[in-house]
């Protein structure tokens, strides 16, 4: 016998001899794989405070044994639905023409993937993004061929101009100096959300209405697979939140999924993306992004590049909002 193969063999004797003695195991590789931390699941997480309520209708199907897709779906559809909320679906805040725009996109443990761009009159894009997903041949559909889409598909026709979004809209198209609202400082964009669930298995969803008083056809990296949301099932997944053209560029949730695969914590796997898109820009001005991740285990970190940004995080021991981790104050 080699002499570094009888080592490592006398290693695993010794251990296998010491957790015997503590009565745990007597196969000395079976008493490894013990020694091995359970994944925590199921586990949802999602950004900002409206992830709360999110997070809420996400574990009623969770807590009941339900799919991490089915979940995701379910959760940002509250979010969706929140006339209150002027960032995502009714009573989102307009383009500049005054037309309210959605994007959305979904993803389940398969990799399999769906999405809609520049989606008007319809409440719930997630669900259209998934109908594009299980129904079509297709990642994504935009603008009215996803709309007729979804009317061909059983989805009402909504209204999503609602009289508090149209009314700041008229003051900011009469205003003077019109600019647009600081990114995720007093406009935040998008919910992101994403799970596990007791099979293990990982899901994850993103909608919006994108940039408040955008130019007409302007799309974020919300509906962008590998930009606002990526998952791979062997890894962990990300989603993204902030300023979508410096997400795009570096194709920022696919990044920091990669960065678990090499072996980074969600925490540190977001900070570096974070740091990456910085390094890439001369102009920090009102550069809000955030990112979100959830690993193969059940850990959950977020990172932004301005503070203020938060997540929602919910398993069976706890729900609470948590403040990521930053790199400036504003």
């Amino acid at each position: 016998m080699k002499r570094r193969t009888f080592l490592g063999s006398a290693a695993l004797a010794t251990l296998g001899v010491v957790l015997t003695r503590c009565g745990i195991a007597t196969n000395p590789k079976e008493s490894i794989e013990k020694l091995v931390v359970p994944a925590k699941k199921p586990v949802v997480i999602s950004t900002w405070k409206h992830g709360i309520q999110a997070n809420e209708a996400a574990w009623a199907l969770l807590n009941t044994n339900g799919s991490a897709l089915d979940a995701v779906e379910q959760g940002v559809r509250v979010t969706e639905s929140d006339a209150e909320n002027r960032s995502v679906g009714l009573g989102g805040n307009p383009d500049a023409d005054g037309n309210v725009t959605l994007d959305a996109c979904i993803m389940d443990h398969k990799s399999k993937c769906g999405s809609v761009a520049y989606l008007q009159n319809i409440e719930h894009p997630i669900s259209v993004a998934r109908k594009v997903m299980e129904d079509t041949p297709h990642v994504m559909l935009v603008g009215k061929a996803a709309e007729e889409f979804a009317l061909e598909k059983g989805f009402p026709e909504t209204n999503l101009l609602t009289e508090g979004s149209k009314q700041a809209w008229m003051e900011w198209k009469e205003s003077k100096n019109q600019s647009k609202p600081a990114i995720n400082h007093e406009n935040h964009d998008t919910i992101g959300m994403l799970a596990i669930d007791e099979q293990g298995n990982l899901s994850g969803a993103c909608t919006t209405s994108g940039w408040a008083y955008k130019l007409p056809g302007r799309v974020g990296d919300s509906p962008i697979i590998g930009a606002g949301l990526f998952v791979d099932n062997e890894v962990g997944a990300a989603c993204a939140t902030g300023m979508g053209e410096a997400i795009i560029r570096i194709a920022g949730s696919h990044t920091v999924v990669e960065l678990m695969r090499q072996g980074k914590t969600p925490n540190e796997a977001c900070k570096l993306a974070v740091e990456r898109i910085i390094a890439k820009h001369e102009d920090l001005t009102d550069l809000q992004v955030g990112f979100l991740a959830l690993n193969k285990n059940g850990e959950a970190g977020g990172y932004s590049t301005y503070a203020g940004f938060n997540y929602a995080y919910t398993d069976s021991e706890k729900a609470e909002l948590i403040d990521a981790g930053y790199e400036m104050e504003w």
